[in-house]
């Protein structure tokens, strides 16, 4: 390559290279900063003569209204306002709420308090802001009443006991809000708390069978919105199964009652899987028993103490292949020279 060429070619890459640092300096630049802690722009950010400084000290100003533990988090404060830069209450409002107030235990209340009124002020214009700190003053109100709330009498495992609860809950929450900011801050706890109520409803019916409660409860579960099928899946229906399985168990039903129960409430497919896990712990049950047995048939023989240890790791090898199932064993032995009930899961 000639010199003129391979100038003209240095040229062209310093001026590409002073091309590409212009832009990065005009994006870099105070006034257009792209970031926001906030899901609107927080004030102090929104002054035209904000420098660098500024920025840093209204982050460093948010990071001082955390908790310890939440000093790695952003603030979980995902308000929504309408066009007119009023407040929608809704779920992310309570969840909003409730960051500030998960801080309670590392600082006092007044002091939440204040932090929620700082980054409310520092994040959100009239009349928006009016609305947020008027609503979240009667949300801490409505909170700290809720837990001076007396439980009422009875047995809490009953749905006599939680509809009393939720029933002043409610009642609380209409001395503090109006019906469309209940609906707002509530509705997803609301639906929650009406499944929790008619499942115990089913399951304390006297007059059904195990199937046809599982069949109740089934169709329950299927009519919540998916998230919260997804959400409360396993809780809920292995609780379900837990309970009615019990029951069945206690009155002495047959195997095919449980089968019919467990159909109804999780389908052919998860019945399959615990009848094919019901003969794995029968197999288990059946191997550890006779295990121990032979054991203290070794114990009590007249061997000698290396004899017994020998022949016992000689049964304890043929029986229990796996060094999982070995470790497993040992829980059964200790349990077992103790005379306590051996821990099989039913």
């Amino acid at each position: 390559m000639s010199n003129k060429k391979r100038s003209r070619t240095f040229l062209y890459v310093v001026i590409f290279i002073l091309a590409l640092l212009i832009t990065v300096i005009f994006w870099l630049r105070p006034g257009n900063s792209q970031q926001s802690l906030f899901t609107h722009t927080p004030q102090s950010m929104q002054q035209p003569h904000g420098t660098a400084q500024a920025i840093q000290a209204a982050q460093h100003q948010t990071a001082n209204m955390l908790s310890p533990s939440q000093q790695d988090t952003e603030i979980n404060c995902q308000l929504q306002l309408d066009a007119n830069n009023r407040l929608i209450v809704n779920a992310q409002t309570r969840d909003c709420f409730e960051y500030f107030i998960s801080q309670y235990g590392e600082a006092p209340l007044d002091q939440i308090k204040a932090h929620f009124i700082a980054y409310a002020q520092q994040s959100y214009q009239q009349p928006a802001l009016a609305q947020i700190i008027d609503l979240w003053t009667r949300y801490i109100e409505y909170r700290k009443q809720l837990g001076e709330l007396k439980p009422p009498a009875g047995d809490p495992q009953s749905a006599k006991y939680l509809r009393e609860i939720f029933a002043a809950t409610e009642n609380l929450r209409k001395k503090f809000f109006s019906t469309s900011e209940i609906a707002g801050l509530f509705s997803t706890q609301n639906v929650y708390d009406q499944y929790t109520l008619d499942r115990m409803a089913i399951l304390e019916q006297t007059t059904l069978s195990e199937a046809e409660k599982a069949k109740q409860l089934n169709a329950l579960f299927q009519e919540l919105p998916q998230d919260w099928q997804e959400n409360i899946q396993q809780l809920s229906v292995l609780e379900d199964l837990r309970q009615l399985t019990a029951e069945l168990k206690a009155r002495g039903g047959t195997a095919n009652e449980l089968r019919q129960m467990r159909l109804n409430l999780v389908g052919p497919d998860a019945t399959s899987r615990l009848e094919h896990l019901d003969v794995e712990r029968q197999d288990w049950k059946t191997r550890v028993n006779q295990y121990l047995t032979d054991r203290d048939s070794i114990l009590n023989s007249g061997l000698s103490d290396s004899g017994k240890q020998q022949a016992i790791t000689q049964l304890q090898t043929q029986q229990f292949t796996t060094e999982q199932e070995q470790l497993r064993l040992q829980t059964f032995e200790s349990i077992h020279d103790k005379g306590g009930a051996l821990p099989f899961a039913e």
